[in-house]
């Protein structure tokens, strides 16, 4: 029986969870003023509304944010690492890592069919997005065409946190399999500190030397860090 001065509230009546309210607000933000109008975590926030569709998420996206720095850096973590924060499970890291593709493809997109040296911050955004935020030094070489068009883009070989082997014979090898006129080299440093070593420079001497004679061009050897990138041909070392 209805307790006399005590109304029933109708279902439609009953007030929703704060996140539900939230979450239409960072979308109708995102809307209006897109990416650069919200902060990192709200972004992620929004990244984890799919796979996590009733609960709130604000703290898990600022617990990513606090884990491995920014953005970027979660999307890119590797997902051992994404599952030792608590409330990560196989559907955020599937999202998480459906964003890093999508990412990756779209910088691809850019470089794809264009001549490179014309297009070189596009060049620099596709290698910032596939290698700078890596926990492991990777080897990457663009080969160009004579109209500096990609060919191939290869990881050439994959390391510990501070080295990777390289071998500038089977560069050279690989360069003239692709009837390849020039190539970019790239790599990155984990540390953040695109600075070269001198590793770096007499590894990209030796290539150098060694494709000289082939009539193979080496434009740059860039290095990606969290911190930025470095250009070995602007800083004239070969």
């Amino acid at each position: 029986m209805e307790a006399p001065g005590v109304p029933i509230l109708a279902s439609a009546e009953v007030e929703a969870p704060h996140h539900v309210g939230h979450r239409e607000r960072l979308r109708e933000r995102f809307a209006k003023g897109g990416a650069e109008a919200m902060p990192d975590y709200e972004l992620l926030e929004l990244t984890l509304f799919r796979s996590i569709p009733r609960r709130d998420v604000k703290p898990l996206a600022k617990a990513l944010i606090a884990r491995f720095g920014s953005f970027a850096e979660a999307i890119a973590a590797e997902p051992a690492r994404l599952a030792e924060v608590d409330g990560i499970g196989p559907a955020v890291i599937a999202d998480l890592k459906l964003i890093e593709a999508a990412g990756r493809r779209l910088a691809r997109g850019e470089i794809v069919g264009r001549p490179l040296l014309a297009s070189w911050n596009a060049v620099l955004d596709y290698c910032r997005v596939t290698m700078a935020f890596g926990t492991r030094e990777q080897f990457r070489v663009l080969f160009l065409d004579k109209r500096n068009h990609l060919i191939a883009d290869e990881v050439q070989g994959q390391g510990t946190v501070d080295h990777t082997p390289v071998y500038p014979r089977e560069i050279a090898r690989r360069a003239l399999e692709l009837s390849a006129t020039a190539i970019i080299l790239a790599h990155n440093h984990p540390s953040g500190d695109p600075a070269p070593s001198r590793a770096d420079i007499a590894m990209t001497r030796e290539v150098v030397s060694i494709l000289a004679p082939l009539k193979i061009t080496v434009h740059d050897h860039v290095i990606l860090g969290r911190d930025g990138h470095a250009s070995m041909k602007a800083l004239k070392l070969f």
